[in-house]
């Protein structure tokens, strides 16, 4: 026995959607008045566009928080800095250098971390523009630290090596 077939060989459930009757149909009446069938057509529309500001707001709104996670990134290294002292060891010369390297690593990456919040409704030079000063201000932060640690060559000391051996002329006086 086939799927969908009774047991007299016709169907078995059947529903007849013609409309045999003479009293008028509901295309017939008229709409009342204040209502019009293009409303519902403009009301699915509004909401589609409310939909796609939301939608938008979204993401402006998800765009500045990204951008603004580098600062609890900053107060972070900042605090680990400050706990791994002045001294030069391997602990405070590791902190340093992943202070460098994370700014540099999110620098290079901006545009795939706001890449999910690209749209045409979306401005992302704000955001942008944050997000790299915030990370700028990390750098800076690692700079800071690598000079604390006295491992930045700002002195004149610290080029003596460089610099060619002085001449000195002695005179032998001879009276």
């Amino acid at each position: 026995m086939e799927k969908g077939k009774g047991v007299m060989g016709g169907r078995r459930w059947a529903v007849d959607f013609t409309d045999h009757s003479t009293t008028p149909s509901s295309r017939d009446i008229p709409d009342p008045p204040g209502f019009s069938r293009a409303s519902l057509d403009q009301d699915d529309s509004t909401l589609s566009r409310q939909k796609k500001d939301a939608e938008a707001n979204w993401k402006a709104q998800k765009a500045w928080e990204v951008a603004q996670t580098p600062f609890k990134n900053l107060l972070m290294m900042g605090f680990m800095m400050w706990m791994a002292g002045s001294t030069v060891h391997l602990f405070s010369i590791g902190i340093t250098f992943s202070a460098l390297w994370q700014p540099i690593s999110a620098l290079q990456g901006v545009g795939k971390v706001f890449e999910p919040y690209k749209d045409s409704k979306v401005d992302l030079l704000g955001p942008k523009l944050l997000f790299i000063a915030l990370n700028l201000g990390g750098l800076a932060l690692g700079v800071w630290k690598l000079n604390t640690l006295g491992l930045l060559p700002t002195h004149a000391s610290d080029w003596v090596s460089t610099l060619p051996p002085a001449q000195v002329q002695f005179s032998l006086l001879n009276k």
